[in-house]
């Protein structure tokens, strides 16, 4: 019988090669629907998207590298231009899908982490839960929004607008454990080539997300992009925060408990003449003085 479970799909981005065209911006937005972001021109650089929003899948970075200051004072212009187009990372072990109470955000079959926004209630949760600040909240409904994968696609056999747009192919879309081993050999070729500052972000399995389902060739370090060097899952610590949490609820039961009877037994005692509390005193708790004999009474005084 033939295999038909759909293998985990994913995006490597090889930023080597990324032009800055914006083609994958273009392209997901005409295929999803997504809103202009404002067209906002930015002063600070000639990317006019500036991040990744609810109205923003897909974001081509320009990031300006210096020239290095030279002897005689001259450092004015730049060294260069590094191009990454990010997306969404749909990591392995996603804290937006933990935290999430309608069950608006789920995991397709194809391993992607997709919102439902007829299910989404707006209540943002998810927003601080990613490690990537990915996620947002549209701001005329308040319910959010991130790249699917273009999971719709996937369902008929196409690869997502944003990879299938790419001139360079710089974003290559694929079973993840092929574009994992594709990523490692260019890797290689490029520190031939002596670019050893190419790394991959992302592609470990033992990372703090357990892997990104979308990762990435770098030029330099992750923080030059705006990506979190060490990136973990927020909701890592949550079972061992519910378990201190059920252990304060229990020992506090213990506490009002143990008050109520301390408060009971005392209302007893107020109750009694100086002559219970004395038989007390001796181990006559159960007895009261109309069940003692005269004797015993006499000695109660």
């Amino acid at each position: 019988m033939t295999d038909v479970t759909p293998h985990r799909t994913g995006f490597f981005t090889d930023t080597s090669i990324c032009i800055g065209c914006k083609a994958c911006e273009v392209a997901c937005k005409e295929w999803n629907d997504v809103p202009d972001d404002g067209f906002v021109f930015r002063a600070t650089s000639y990317d006019n998207t500036g991040s990744l929003g609810a109205d923003t899948w897909r974001h081509v970075a320009f990031i300006e590298r210096p020239r290095p200051a030279s002897e005689d004072g001259d450092g004015d212009g730049l060294e260069g231009w590094l191009m990454s187009s990010d997306v969404c990372k749909h990591c392995t072990h996603a804290a937006c899908l933990d935290v999430c109470p309608t069950g608006a955000l789920f995991r397709t079959e194809f391993e992607t982490v997709v919102v439902q926004a007829d299910v989404c209630n707006g209540c943002g949760y998810c927003v601080p839960a990613c490690p990537y600040g990915v996620i947002a909240r549209r701001e005329p409904d308040g319910r959010a929004f991130k790249c699917t994968m273009c999971y719709d696609r996937q369902l008929g056999g196409l690869e997502p607008a944003c990879a299938k747009a790419c001139p360079t192919d710089s974003i290559q879309f694929g079973p993840l454990d092929e574009l994992r081993a594709r990523a490692e050999e260019r890797v290689r070729s490029l520190h031939e080539q002596g670019r050893t500052e190419a790394r991959l972000y992302g592609a470990s399995p033992d990372d703090g997300v357990g892997g990104d389902g979308a990762f990435f060739l770098l030029l330099d370090e992750p923080e030059v992009y705006g990506l979190p060097p060490d990136p973990v899952v927020t909701t890592r610590d949550l079972p061992q925060m519910w378990r201190w949490a059920a252990g304060a609820a229990l020992s506090l039961t213990g506490v009002v408990a143990l008050s109520f009877l301390g408060a009971r037994a005392g209302r007893g005692l107020q109750g009694r003449g100086p002559s219970d509390r004395g038989l007390l005193s001796r181990g006559l708790p159960g007895r009261s003085l109309l069940a003692l004999g005269p004797l015993e009474r006499g000695r109660g005084r």
